[in-house]
């Protein structure tokens, strides 16, 4: 399903920035009757696709209680994300990682991030911005509005023990979509 908020796009042949992500991520974020049409599950994250601005990959995605991505990064994309609807936790590294070449890293001390996001609030984010997002509420669904540019040419996937990130999987759109 796509669905296109009211909204100003970028001007015709321009690349949307973090902050026009971040503006159509509000702007969505406000349209109730869109917030209410996405279905919720009692155990899995839901999500529709959205048109974004500028040729921007979008999604409205449904957090049930306890849920999130893990650690991850969307490449060489740009991004925002807000949440609608209840409360979003991010935990972000404040350090810029090696883009390829790499499986394993030592993370330095005093890298981690840690950000509330209630219903309202988000962020813009840059190229190669590795973090995992969750809804850390026991009773109450998340819903939050994602924006991305370009569109997502791929995820890495990481996991974590300490300070020790391992690059577990790299997907493609086609294992999303």
């Amino acid at each position: 399903m796509s669905v296109s908020p009211a909204s100003v796009s970028p001007a015709v042949g321009s690349v949307p920035t973090q902050a026009d992500l971040l503006d159509f991520a509000r702007r969505t974020a406000a349209d109730a009757e869109l917030i209410g049409s996405l279905p919720l599950d009692p155990e899995g994250r839901t999500w529709v696709r959205l048109k974004g601005p500028g040729g921007s990959e979008a999604w409205l995605i449904g957090w049930p209680p306890g849920t999130g991505t893990g650690w991850h990064d969307h490449a060489d994309s740009v991004g925002a994300f807000l949440t609608a609807s209840g409360v979003l936790k991010e935990n972000s590294l404040a350090a810029r990682l090696p883009t390829d070449g790499w499986k394993t890293l030592e993370l330095s001390e005093g890298v981690d991030l840690e950000r509330r996001l209630p219903a309202g609030e988000g962020r813009a984010f840059g190229r190669h911005h590795v973090h995992e997002v969750f809804n850390e509420s026991r009773t109450k669904h998340a819903i939050s509005v994602h924006a991305y540019y370009p569109p997502l040419p791929r995820i890495r996937r990481y996991s974590r023990s300490g300070q020790v990130l391992r690059l577990e999987q790299v997907e493609r759109p086609e294992d999303w979509q």
